[in-house]
């Protein structure tokens, strides 16, 4: 069954994460995607290991960090510092339904690769630049990264202990937080773009920028501090606006409780013992027991580390109050209901190569995600990308591959 996107021709220019998160997103919905790469070298995550995947002779492949974000896309060697490999860029662009880079702001421009040159031989196109401060302001011209992002983006200010606890400092998440959500953002803004391009026939220009992106994502802390002035401060596994609503330790590790209404509150405090606190007026309602946090956590502590982190999840679930383990990676694929959502998959490359990977969560009935490429090794599809969108035979291949034009 064709995908959702399988009318669309995306050529990717981007490279490291959040670019190629944003294309792998649309290739899982059904989009061609051609990912032009550096000949000889590629994408720069190709090395970013260990582990590397083993290839199907046995030597070493790709870090398992470029097969997380490339999956579904075909590979093209393309130098396109070279002008021949700059109009090469120019007649993919024209047969082009979208095109994406993450290049410096202006980085493309000496190329004319630019979106008002390219716009000129593609009026429909849909031009999408990520870079980490957009194409204006005092910072446009700054190299952005994930890890500084989350700094200047405030993530990290509310990320971590709080001070005066152990190991209290700002703690920046686990996953490339800014990247990853840039790369979903931007997938949306394309999609609105082809939306408005059904409409009215033009494409348009997309400016995606991380700090933009993870100052959006700031969500309830954003507004708590807009609406009541006061700076959101690091709470470690606590939470601002809802208690309890953490991480306690149990007598055998730990245990999340997420008590999100007051109704569960009363049955949490039922189950534990605690039957009177769920009738002091203090933490009858979540606003007070935010309030008289410190006064409310340590009772509840003092019963919770006194059963297993398995006995309160029975007990709790029964009841319908929120709480779950805190999983490690190896536990979360062995889980049961990952298991039966499938989200744990092999892919195949043609010459045999397997590449583990993980199923995109989107669940369409009509057009559900397909998987038919493994990200591809390197320069895999260039002889035939160039041959069957452009026209190119066996001889004007040779004499770009002589050349250094295309790998």
């Amino acid at each position: 069954m064709p995908g959702a996107l399988s009318n669309i021709r995306i050529l990717d220019l981007s490279r490291i994460l959040a670019g190629p998160w944003c294309t792998q997103a649309l290739a899982d919905l059904g989009a061609e995607v051609i990912k032009v790469e550096k000949p000889g070298v590629g994408d720069d995550t190709r090395g970013w290991g260990p582990p590397f995947v083993r290839n199907a002779d046995g030597t070493p492949g790709d870090a398992a960090y470029f097969l997380s974000t490339n999956r579904g896309k075909q590979s093209v060697e393309i130098d396109i510092s070279q002008p021949q490999g700059q109009d090469l860029i120019r007649q993919l662009a024209a047969k082009s339904d979208v095109l994406i880079e993450n290049f410096k702001t202006g980085g493309l421009k000496k190329y004319g690769l630019d979106y008002d040159s390219l716009k000129s031989v593609n009026p429909r196109l849909i031009y999408c630049s990520i870079t980490g401060f957009g194409q204006d302001g005092p910072f446009a011209r700054r190299a952005g990264y994930d890890f500084m992002i989350q700094g200047m983006g405030g993530i990290m200010s509310v990320t971590g202990q709080p001070d005066g606890a152990p190991g209290a400092e700002p703690m920046k998440s686990g996953m490339a937080f800014a990247d990853i959500f840039s790369g979903l953002y931007s997938a949306i803004a394309i999609l609105a773009a082809i939306n408005h391009r059904t409409v009215s026939g033009e494409g348009q220009y997309i400016d995606m920028a991380l700090l933009d992106t993870q100052v959006a994502v700031l969500g309830n802390q954003a507004l708590n501090f807009l609406v009541g002035g006061a700076v959101p401060q690091r709470l470690g596994n606590a939470h601002p606006n809802i208690v309890p609503y953490q991480v306690f330790e149990t007598s055998d590790g730990h245990i999340i409780i997420a008590v999100g209404n007051d109704r569960q509150f009363a049955a949490f405090c039922r189950l534990a013992g605690l039957a009177e606190l769920a009738q002091d007026d203090r933490f009858v309602k979540n606003r007070g027991r935010v309030t008289h946090r410190d006064e409310l956590v340590p009772m509840l502590a003092e019963v919770i580390k006194t059963r297993s982190t398995q006995d309160w999840i029975e007990t709790l679930e029964d009841a319908s109050v929120p709480c779950g383990p805190i999983n490690t990676i190896a536990q979360v694929f062995d889980n049961a209901q990952v298991r039966a959502r499938g989200l744990q998959m092999t892919l195949a490359r043609a010459d045999g190569t397997e590449t583990p990977s993980v199923a995109n969560p989107i669940r369409l009935s009509a057009t559900p995600v397909a998987y038919e490429r493994a990200a591809p090794k390197l320069g895999a599809d260039t002889a035939k990308v160039l041959g069957d969108l452009l026209g190119l035979g066996e001889d004007d291949i040779a004499g770009l591959k002589g050349k250094s034009v295309i790998g």
